[in-house]
């Protein structure tokens, strides 16, 4: 066993306590540290693009089968909903069986609208017919620069690995090439993975620098609410899914502990995706099943969002004192799972898809989402990570479905024995100490 001083964690989680400590001790050093956290995002999404184009490209091409693809699709699709539905209700009870917004006192006339105006604009932008036209990118590079959105990479994606499908032998130098630049980008993205504690430092320094925990006072009952329906969730809804399975989550989540603490050092699951698919192909997930789901579970599997978007609309409804039917509730939710798909790559994704959400009920108003405004950043941690649990989860129940889990695999590497030859791939991680 390495000495803990080595493991990729233990430097992950030094970096935020520190960060931690320099916000809350010298807030304006932490403010000046956030270019640290910025930065090291930046790298991270410079190649997110690239990575998953050329991951679900090698996955449907190496399938060869377009049915297979297909029916993957279906399934991860499925359990998509499924599951989400599950998110969205916990979060439904967890609200109303605490209530944390009663006795807040709130009313309109307090509210501040104009914080909140652009994300109540672009909400409003934001229909179906819009949505649909954001997926189609202006031109093929448009999808990978900064302004691009990771459906449109997964559009081109699916176009590309389709068609070379159907071109057959023809394509194989094309697959020789884009299977080489697979192995250059995750390399470089392993040379960038070495400078997480430095981004984790930098993004926890900043946000405790900036808004301070006493700022937290007011609306610690939320918060709490909220990480508790997170860990019901999770303990609950993904534990469960995953006896099923055949697996523990705790192992689970022990297994992808670097990454969550990743996560949570820079608020953003992105940062974690490609770590997080190298430990997948790790644990015996079929490379061709994890190409597929779990760029698609980033848009369209997003656990913690949809606890967090039925809580606070609630919350808000709460907090102004407007009573809300079982009928307006059950509205709440079902328009919730609607508008979460696809949200992520939208900047104030989570402000964006609950001012659409809240916009069904008139008694509501969008306004009242000032009063979350300043903590949504420290809810922001719970909410990536119960995402990328989710996800990790969901590819491996649809490997199983798919009967391409190497279940000697997964208890090894869950046990932390070394993994079968077939699984044997360093990930990102396993070297950054």
């Amino acid at each position: 066993m390495r000495q803990f001083y080595r493991h990729f964690y233990f430097w992950v989680l030094l970096a935020i306590v520190a960060g931690g400590l320099i916000g809350h001790y010298s807030p304006e050093t932490g403010v000046a540290l956030k270019p640290l956290g910025d930065g090291f995002i930046a790298l991270v999404k410079m190649l997110i693009g690239p990575i998953i184009f050329l991951t679900v490209v090698l996955g449907i091409a190496g399938v060869s089968d377009v049915k297979k693809v297909g029916r993957v699709g279906a399934k991860a699709i499925l359990y998509f909903e499924v599951v989400s539905s599950f998110a969205l209700v916990i979060g439904l009870v967890v609200v109303n069986t605490l209530k944390p917004g009663v006795g807040f006192n709130a009313t309109p006339a307090s509210l501040d609208a104009a914080a909140v105006a652009k994300y109540a604009n672009a909400a409003h932008e934001q229909g179906t017919v819009q949505f649909l036209l954001h997926l189609i990118p202006k031109t093929f590079s448009d999808a990978f620069s900064g302004d691009g959105d990771l459906l449109q990479v997964l559009l081109l994606a699916l176009l590309f690995g389709f068609a070379m499908i159907h071109v057959g032998e023809r394509a194989k130098p094309v697959m020789t090439l884009l299977e080489s630049l697979s192995k250059v980008f995750f390399r470089i993205m392993g040379m960038i993975m070495r400078l997480a504690p430095l981004g984790a430092m930098g993004a926890m320094a900043f946000t405790i620098g900036k808004y301070g925990v006493h700022s937290l006072g007011p609306l610690l009952k939320l918060m709490g609410s909220f990480y508790l329906a997170c860990v019901l969730f999770v303990v609950v809804v993904l534990g469960a899914i995953a006896r099923a399975t055949g697996f523990s989550i705790f192992k689970f989540l022990r297994y992808i502990r670097d990454e969550l603490l990743l996560v949570l050092g820079t608020s953003s699951s992105e940062s974690a995706l490609v770590p997080l698919m190298q430990k997948l192909e790790r644990l015996g997930c079929s490379k061709s099943v994890v190409g597929l789901v779990v760029p698609s579970g980033y848009s369209f599997n997003l656990d913690g969002t949809n606890i967090y978007l039925t809580m606070a609309a609630i919350f808000v409804a709460q907090a102004l004192g407007v009573e809300l039917s079982l009928t307006q509730e059950l509205t709440l939710l079902a328009v919730a799972m609607l508008t979460s798909k696809g949200a992520s790559g939208v900047t104030g994704a989570g402000f964006i898809t609950l001012a659409a959400t809240l916009a069904v009920v008139p008694s509501v108003p969008v306004a009242g989402l000032s009063l979350i405004l300043g903590i949504d950043r420290f809810m922001s941690e719970a909410r990536a990570i119960t995402n990328i649990i989710g996800n990790g989860v969901a590819t491996v129940v649809v490997s199983h479905w798919e009967k391409e889990l190497d279940h000697a695999s997964l208890q090894a590497a869950l046990d932390g024995r070394p993994p079968s030859p077939a699984a044997d791939e360093a990930t990102l991680l396993s070297d950054a100490g």
